[in-house]
């Protein structure tokens, strides 16, 4: 005889917790590569979940109730969201700058639950590899996978009734279902990994393999995946956040399917009756963390963001400080158990309507009743008017990016003028002699440029300032955000600089400005910023420069881990190479951090001057050290030849 599904399915609660806290380590702490799998294992939990009940329903009433289903979902889920939205954003408008980048959106993404596809369209990274993302983080990006669930629980019980109708085969039509949605992600792997993660077409399997495993109904069966199973799949779903992912489709969708199947097996085991996986993860601890799973992922990735960037001014997706992970993890903790205990349950049990007329009959009770209904509405008024204006003063787009745009809008305008012709020196090459100040009139200037006195004993030589004509600069995005500076301090300087460009990138470029035979005197190299280097590419950079040329490496300053190892490998190849000298940006702009955008990485006007000034100083020290060696040269000559004179 069929047993009817206990009430409440043993196990569940636990796997919410393993799921939830993976995620939070993930986001919080370096420990878990791959801590994001646990989103898989809420999908699979939630597949498995809401079909249980929809069928049971079917079941016992012979249909499945879509508008009581809906306004369940509803009640669980609009309350907890709709606060964690309006509090945080009120938060961001506080911090202000580069967190209320695109928060608009955001909130439309929120509200129709289509986070996911806005974002996708929007050109948005989850896994932080935008060019911009370190200082515009956004601020509802967890979003995304509530939005895939909610779809889920749109359509699914529109197809379900179709489904019901075979008696044979359902559990092979789910299965049919998530093996086509993960071969969806397949061909779409090795593209943009942010639309395979997002999209509900390539991240449906975890869900559908769930309504498989609910079609297979194990919670009535006193037979089936034994306990030690169960919990070797919940050690392989941990063993497998530890593994560091790739971008390509062994990661999306390789390492989310297998955390999905091993979630079922560990499910199947959990909810067998008398399951003794099931008791073991019912658990106090962990059934108080499940119970609270919903609340305490909606919490803690905007609080995370809000805390990162009011201490640090870049985004969690850059590093998140121990003190501040440990604070995200504290305010969650309290917000989620508040959000559960004072707004969740109480919706979800008595409804919406119920809940306000509560509040209403507040009003009309005690003193403390009266005061805690007047502050509750009157916190709701200030979230709901901090959100607004959150969204009213949202910047257009990041600073950095904005800085960047008006390095851009600087090189446009000084390609689109004269090449500075008319200066001094514009026509110069390497074969050319240096260009010097003009020496006084009682004076005469050699061949190298030396002043000469009538005496004959020469003078030392006056400080050169090497003009733009001589200088070829290939750099990334700072470099291209300091162009205005650039041009300003050396008109005529030839600049190719670009978002996100890789010192690999700018080898090519330099192997083929020299090809071309384009290269002036001074070639200026300002990458670093995006990863790391190598000797060997530094070694390609010295031999495209060559013997007449002068190579000058700018140090990178970012709150990246890779930085000092790029710094050191730069000054380490300086030192030890002729004809290569170092432009310290790290050092100049170390001590005026203030004049860097949002990110921590990208110049504002001035400090594009400062990096114009760092780059110039460093080239004219060269060229003054040259003309230094060539005067005590012309000055040991004199000396000879005065000490010494020739026989008449």
């Amino acid at each position: 005889m069929t047993r009817l599904t206990p009430a409440r399915l043993s196990g569940l609660d636990g796997l919410r917790a393993v799921a939830v806290l993976l995620v939070v380590v993930y986001h919080l702490f370096p420990v878990l590569p791959a801590g994001f799998l646990g989103v898989d294992v809420f999908f699979v939990i939630s597949g498995f979940l809401i079909t249980t009940l929809l069928v049971r329903e079917h079941d016992e009433h012979g249909r499945v109730g879509l508008l009581e289903f809906w306004r369940r979902r509803a009640r669980r889920l609009l309350p907890a969201i709709g606060v964690v939205v309006l509090v945080c954003a009120s938060l961001a408008w506080m911090v202000g700058g580069d967190v209320l980048v695109g928060l608009g959106g955001q909130l439309a993404g929120a509200a129709t639950f289509a986070y996911n596809w806005l974002a996708v369209a929007a050109g948005s990274s989850y896994f932080g590899g935008g060019a911009f993302d370190s200082s515009a983080p956004e601020l509802l990006r967890n979003l995304w996978s509530l939005a895939v669930e909610e779809q889920f629980y749109l359509l699914w019980p529109l197809l379900l009734p179709l489904v019901l109708r075979l008696r044979r085969g359902r559990v092979i039509v789910a299965v049919a279902l998530a093996a086509a949605s993960a071969v969806a992600a397949l061909l779409l792997a090795g593209g943009d990994v942010t639309r395979v993660y997002y999209g509900t077409d390539t991240h449906a399997f975890g869900l559908l393999l769930g309504v498989a495993l609910a079609f297979a109904r194990p919670s009535e069966r006193s037979r089936g995946v034994p306990a030690v199973v169960g919990g070797l799949a919940i050690a392989g779903v941990a063993a497998l956040a530890v593994v560091t992912p790739g971008r390509g489709a062994e990661t999306f969708p390789g390492l989310l399917v297998a955390a999905s199947v091993l979630t079922v097996v560990s499910i199947a085991a959990a909810v067998r009756p008398g399951s003794p996986l099931g008791r073991i993860l019912d658990v106090a601890p962990l059934r108080w963390i499940g119970e609270r799973s919903f609340g305490i992922y909606l919490w803690h990735w905007p609080l995370v963001v809000l805390l990162t960037v009011a201490t640090t001014r870049t985004s969690p997706d850059v590093a998140v400080p121990v003190e501040v992970a440990l604070a995200t993890l504290a305010f969650t903790v309290v917000a989620a158990e508040l959000s559960y205990r004072f707004l969740e349950q109480p919706v979800r049990r008595r409804g919406f309507r119920a809940t306000l007329r509560g509040v209403g009959r507040a009003f009309r009770g005690g003193p403390t009743r009266r005061l805690g209904a007047t502050t509750a509405v009157a916190a709701g008024i200030l979230v709901v008017v901090g959100t607004t204006a959150a969204v009213a003063d949202a910047p257009r787009m990041a600073s950095s990016e904005a800085v960047v745009s008006d390095g851009q809008a600087a090189l446009a305008a000084g390609a689109g003028a004269s090449d500075h012709a008319t200066l001094p020196g514009a026509a110069l090459r390497s074969g050319d002699p240096l260009l010097r100040p003009e020496c006084p009139s009682a004076h005469l200037a050699d061949e190298d440029g030396i002043c000469t006195p009538p005496d004959g004993r020469p003078a030392p030589p006056a400080p050169a300032r090497v003009p733009g004509a001589r200088v070829t600069a290939v750099g990334d995005s700072v470099m291209l955000a300091s162009a205005g500076g650039l041009l300003d301090r050396m008109p005529g300087v030839d600049i190719d600089a670009k978002v996100s460009r890789s010192m690999s990138t700018g080898v090519r470029i330099i192997d083929d400005l020299a090809a071309r035979g384009e290269l002036r005197d001074y070639v200026v190299v300002g990458l670093g910023t995006n990863g790391s280097i190598s000797s060997d590419e530094l070694a390609r950079l010295e031999k495209d420069v060559g013997p007449r040329r002068t190579l000058i490496l700018v140090t990178a300053h970012a709150p990246r881990d890779w930085i000092p190892g790029v710094n050191d490998e730069l000054e380490t190849f300086a030192h030890q190479t002729p004809g290569v000298a170092i432009a310290d940006w790290s050092a100049a702009i170390s001590r005026h951090e203030d004049l860097l955008a949002g990110d921590g990485i990208h110049p504002g006007a001035t400090g594009g001057t400062l990096y114009a000034d760092t780059v110039a100083d460093a080239i004219d020290s060269v060229e003054n050290s040259r003309a230094e060696l060539q005067y005590r040269l012309k000055l040991a000559q004199w000396a000879v030849r005065d000490t010494f004179p020739a026989p008449r």
